[in-house]
């Protein structure tokens, strides 16, 4: 779709909103078009898929965002029984307000139906008295209520740092002067940190609230993902930090205004371990998009996007990551890409590919990867399971004269595993790349991206962009427990298609990656004692690799800088053929029994996501229990 007319269709779409009479049958029409392949494609090519969130997610949030009289009731009596009931500083600085934003961000504090909070303002000189005259007035109707008066303007870092000194909760809350807390939100944190003492960093999941009171565009947000966050600030809203930890890094630093809850984000997380940062899978946060009025992110996004920036560099330069390159993502502000170094002497990688005939594709797979890739050193094992025919020895007969390339027979039955542990444990390279012979490569830099993530120490593998042969998306990541085990993210989303909240474009943590392409530590995989060619013949063996990676303590990264496209099962066929299903079905079966609740619960894709699909499509109704009821 060309740029022109995806910015009419949604400068278009933005006219509809505003009647929901109109809105309605569009958005239904939208929705049923994404029910298909083509139709998914065109709609995501024409509109960001958060854009398509409004009507529906208003549905959703009027049935399962509710708080009933017995909800409220059950919330008090899990408060009284809690063993601990830390104090949460809520921080606002305040900078000439609307007096009615002003109020109703103030009135979502009061009503909070954990009690033991403070808020600590911070008037950051606004001009005249009147903002300060309001809030004198609720600091003397409520004691919770501390003031402080800035005689100069600081903006935004300052004044918060002001109102950090009034704060004496052990926990403390960073929130916008006019947005919105739902009533349970501090409850839930206090639910999290009573389960979880040692907790450090609490964030909740986020929506946006427009002047008529609609919500729209939710962040339903991963588990702590440290490669997401790299790239863009998943934490945001609602921070909720251990107080302690924000004095000892001196608050929020002058010059990173527009991403300075970002910047405090990644220092604290410098201090602490994974186990003590919580996500809690839930909208408790409200921020507020008013029409004719843009905060200081929006208004000054050049300005945010150069302080995220620097953000990134600085910690990486903090936690001895030297010699990475940051840059903003074109068309993303805010949001930055990390290209990591690669180790000098440059690590051998063994490139291991399992055959069998198909000489056309073999052909074109051992081409990009001996003569349109730009990484060196590697060698190409081929693992020839039977060939037969009289191309694919001439074929053979070719590749040999290359010293880098290696054919190792492994006649049988196909076994995919078995193939790979056998190239595996002939490999001669630190680093192994698992490839299908039905994968050819378009950009000469795929393996330069794959091995500067693969050689990170607490990396265990690393999964690449797969494109069917159209530009469509066929892999960007996996999904577990999807439709009982496990599905791609993004099959057939369009080539600019950015995703949910970035996430096709943007380097990320993940449960699994697909071994059509993968990469990998070889240390890591005979740690994990390689592929199971025993129980996991053909299909899922990828997925139980990565999980078992996981189990050893290691992370799953994948980046969409290294892009290759995939014909998709073009050698072997699909798993559904009938001479395949009964074998499949039993992997499904073993699946199930060796991670069934780790499949039941995957942190990179939460309980308010539909279960069937990998499209980040809303759950009717979602899986996750509130803490009152769990």
């Amino acid at each position: 779709m060309p740029s022109p007319l995806r910015s009419l269709a949604a400068h278009a779409l933005g006219l509809v909103r505003q009647v929901s009479f109109v809105h309605r049958p569009v958005h239904a029409l939208a929705v049923r078009m994404m029910a298909t392949r083509w139709g998914a494609s065109f709609v995501r090519s024409v509109l960001h898929a958060p854009t398509l969130e409004p009507l529906g997610y208003e549905v959703w949030a009027a049935r399962y965002d509710v708080l009933t009289a017995a909800d409220r009731s059950a919330i008090r009596a899990h408060i009284a029984a809690m063993a601990h009931r830390p104090p949460i500083s809520v921080v606002m600085p305040v900078y000439a307000t609307s007096p009615k934003l002003l109020k109703a961000a103030i009135e979502s504090v009061r009503a909070q139906l954990y009690p033991n909070w403070e808020l600590c303002i911070a008037d950051d000189a606004s001009p005249g008295d009147a903002v300060w005259r309001l809030l004198s007035r609720y600091a003397a109707r409520d004691c919770r209520i501390k003031l402080v008066r800035r005689p100069v303007n600081g903006h935004i870092c300052a004044a918060t740092n002001s109102a950090l000194e009034l704060a004496r909760g052990d926990f403390v809350a960073l929130m916008d002067h006019d947005d919105l807390l739902p009533r349970r939100a501090l409850y839930e944190v206090a639910a999290v940190l009573d389960r979880h003492p040692d907790a450090d960093i609490v964030y909740s999941d986020e929506d946006k609230i427009d002047g008529r009171g609609l919500r729209f565009e939710p962040y339903f947000k991963t588990d702590w993902n440290y490669d997401l966050l790299l790239g863009q600030n998943m934490v945001s809203h609602l921070g909720v930090y251990r107080r302690s930890l924000v004095e000892a890094v001196g608050g929020l630093r002058v010059g990173f205004e527009g991403s300075q809850d970002y910047d405090l984000t990644l220092r604290i997380a410098e201090r602490t371990t994974r186990d003590r940062i919580h996500h809690i899978p839930w909208v408790l946060y409200h921020w507020r998009q008013q029409a004719g009025t843009a905060s200081f992110s929006e208004s000054q996004m050049a300005r945010c996007a150069d302080a995220a920036r620097r953000a990134v560099e600085e910690h990486l330069d903090r936690t001895g990551q030297p010699g990475c390159e940051v840059t903003n993502l074109p068309g993303m502000p805010g949001w930055v890409r990390v290209r990591r170094p690669i180790p000098a002497p440059a690590p051998l990688v063994s490139i291991v590919v399992p055959t069998r005939d198909r000489a056309e594709l073999l052909g074109a797979c051992a081409d990009g990867v001996l003569h349109r890739t730009d990484y060196a050193p590697l060698e190409l094992l081929i693992v020839d399971n039977g060939s037969v025919e009289p191309e694919t020895h001439a074929l053979f007969a070719e590749l040999r004269k290359d010293p880098r390339v290696r054919i190792l027979a492994a006649p049988g039955p196909f076994n995919f595993s078995a193939l790979n542990n056998r190239a595996a444990a002939q490999a001669r390279g630190e680093v192994l790349v698992l490839l299908n012979n039905d994968v050819s490569l378009e950009r000469s830099d795929w393996l330069t991206e794959l091995v500067s993530h693969a050689v990170r120490p607490r990396v265990g593998a690393v999964g690449a962009k797969l494109d069917y042969p159209d530009g469509t998306v066929q892999h960007a990541g996996v999904a577990i427990g999807v439709g009982g085990v496990a599905a791609h993210f993004g099959p057939g989303a369009g080539a600019a298609d950015r995703g949910y909240f970035g996430h096709l474009a943007m380097i990320r943590d993940v449960s699994a990656v697909t071994a059509a392409c993968l990469a990998l530590r070889k240390s890591v995989f005979d740690e994990v004692g390689g592929l199971d060619a025993e129980g996991l013949a053909v299909a899922f063996n990828d997925v139980d690799l990565c999980l078992k990676i996981r189990a050893a303590g290691y992370d799953i990264v994948w980046t969409p800088f290294a892009e290759l496209t995939h014909h998709e099962s073009a050698s072997r066929g699909s798993d559904l053929a009938p001479g395949a299903l009964a074998r499949f079905n039993a992997e499904v079966a073993a699946m199930r029994a060796r991670w069934g609740d780790v499949l039941d619960s995957d942190p990179f894709y939460g309980p308010n996501f539909d279960r069937q699909h990998t499209d980040f499509r809303l759950a009717y109704p979602p899986a996750r229990k509130p803490p009152w009821r769990a």
